[in-house]
């Protein structure tokens, strides 16, 4: 694939913000299977983290999940209202929370670190193109990296959690988001590309919503390419070809290059190939970017919401890409 999305900037209304002093999310909080709060703007801990798992685990991504109540956060919320026949509070309320909390299992979940999640190995990551394309795999920068990833969170919302655990030992047990035992989801149609709020939806015949993806989907310089294609076919743990023609800011001095795969290569775990040359939907490198960062004009996706869209679609589905 010869993709034209990587990360440009963050946007002034999205950008992402570091907690240095966040308290530790309490996990009694979290696993509280009645909780009282209302989550809505401004909104962290403990609630909040229990209904960004919640959602996840209903196929209505926040995308990575850190506990705070942000952009993703709420347009998920939205977007579950939306199927549920909830009306439109922009928050979770008792009705919501009654709808999320049936048969819910416990959110956290001990989980112990295997020798694999911890052995790497791990690589640091240049910035640079070139630099990307002399590395044999772009793998994790670290074990607590990978770590995030299997759970769909911010390395350092498993810290928030962990404060007292080593996330690099092995046989190390840690408080995780818990994503284990999922329904299969029913087979889909097509998939819908929406640029008004920046999702990706899988949809059933009828238009029932499956599953629901926050996303990057383009920029003033490379806009999505609206239209009705076609999904050509899925390429896991894709090499990168990288064409700096395809690019309005490349380096000057950059030349083609085949960039090695895993998780931190430009296109993430998983390429899923659109019948318009050079445009895929496709995982990233930078999760918390995800709905924030403009791309390069193709449909960006955490690794694990495009790996989990990837294995719904089929060669010669629908993707309808709409503003």
């Amino acid at each position: 694939m010869r993709c034209r999305s990587l990360s440009l900037f963050y946007l002034a209304i999205g950008g992402l913000l570091v907690f240095a002093d966040e308290p530790r999310v309490q996990f009694d909080t979290a696993n509280e299977t009645n909780p009282k709060e209302i989550v809505g703007a401004r909104s962290r801990g403990g609630a909040v983290l229990r209904a960004q798992i919640l959602l996840g685990r209903a196929r209505f991504s926040p995308g990575v999940i850190d506990g705070h109540y942000g952009a993703n956060t709420e347009r998920a919320i939205r977007a579950y209202r939306a199927a549920q026949g909830l009306p439109d509070s922009g928050g979770v309320d008792r009705a919501m929370w009654e709808q999320l909390n049936a048969n819910a299992p416990e959110v956290l979940i001990r989980y112990e670190i295997t020798a694999g999640d911890a052995a790497g190995p791990f690589v640091e990551i240049p910035g640079d193109m070139m630099a990307k394309a002399r590395l044999k795999q772009l793998g994790y920068t670290s074990a607590a990296e990978a770590l995030g990833e299997k759970f769909h969170c911010t390395p350092d919302l498993l810290r928030r959690l962990n404060p007292d655990r080593d996330l690099g030992k092995a046989g190390e047990t840690i408080l995780a988001p818990n994503f284990q035992g999922l329904e299969p989801p029913p087979a889909i149609s097509h998939v819908l590309v929406d640029e008004s709020d920046r999702s990706v939806t899988a949809r059933a015949e009828d238009g029932t919503v499956i599953a629901w993806y926050p996303a990057s989907t383009g920029s003033k310089h490379d806009p999505l390419p609206i239209g009705d294609w076609k999904i050509n076919g899925v390429s896991r743990n894709p090499v990168f070809h990288y064409n700096p023609d395809l690019f309005w800011d490349a380096d000057a001095s950059h030349a083609k290059a085949k960039v090695a795969p895993g998780p931190n290569n430009p296109v993430g775990l998983v390429w899923i190939d659109l019948s318009k040359d050079h445009y895929g939907i496709h995982g990233t490198p930078e999760p918390a970017a995800i709905g924030k960062a403009q791309s390069h004009g193709c449909i960006r996706l955490t690794n694990w919401d495009a790996l989990h869209l990837a294995a719904l679609v089929k060669p010669g589905m629908r993707a309808v890409l709409q503003q």
